[in-house]
Parts: structure tokens; C-alpha cells; sequence
């Protein structure tokens, strides 16, 4: 029975690391962004923009933002963790390569 135990455990510690391995590997090119941004720029292109839903805020610019800023803000987003309706709706349409994409071509903005 402990031999089953420690397996059971093993397997579940070299599981979760095989995923954060393969999430380490994943490397955001700006280039394949270019035609995932679209639904961005709407809100996020535009300077001195206010958004009125859920409440009336500044949408902020995302153009030489941190790469790992804003994929982790897109994975938050993704989990429910930042509330904003909207944002979750993106997020949640978001491949782990498309955070990583669309956080490059930002990254590399001005």
C-alpha cells in the first residue's frame, strides 16, 4: 500500500512538473501576433480611452508593456483571478502560445 502511495505521489509531482516544463518552454512570437491582436486594439489601441462596462475606467495601453506582465495578466484573466467580463471572454479564447504571442508583439511596441 505505501509502495502504491509513493507511486500515486510521484506520478502526480512528475506530472505537474512536465506541465510547467512545457509552459517554460513556450517562447511568444510577435510575428504569428500580428493577426491575433485585432480584438485588442479596439480598446487597448486607443489612447485615453474609457471603458464604460463593468464600470467607467481608463483601458490601459499595452504597447511597451513586460511580456511576462501582460501573459500573466491574460492567464489571470483567463482563471477568473482579475475581474473584468470581457477580458475573461478574450483570455478564455486563448491558447498558452497565443498569451505568449500577443504579450511579445506588445512587448516590442512603443
Amino acid at each position: 500500500m505505501k509502495k502504491l502511495l509513493v507511486l500515486l505521489v510521484f506520478a502526480g509531482v512528475a506530472g505537474a512538473a512536465s506541465g510547467i516544463a512545457a509552459a517554460a518552454d513556450i517562447v511568444g512570437n510577435a510575428k504569428a501576433a500580428e493577426n491575433k491582436v485585432s480584438m485588442c486594439i479596439g480598446c487597448h489601441g486607443i489612447p485615453g480611452y474609457k471603458g464604460t462596462f463593468p464600470e467607467v475606467y481608463q483601458v490601459p495601453m499595452l504597447g511597451g508593456q513586460s511580456a511576462k506582465y501582460i501573459e500573466n495578466a491574460l492567464k489571470e484573466y483567463q482563471k477568473g483571478d482579475r475581474n473584468h467580463p470581457t477580458m475573461h471572454g478574450i483570455a478564455a479564447s486563448l491558447s498558452d502560445q497565443d498569451m505568449a504571442d500577443v504579450a511579445a508583439y506588445y512587448a516590442q511596441q512603443k
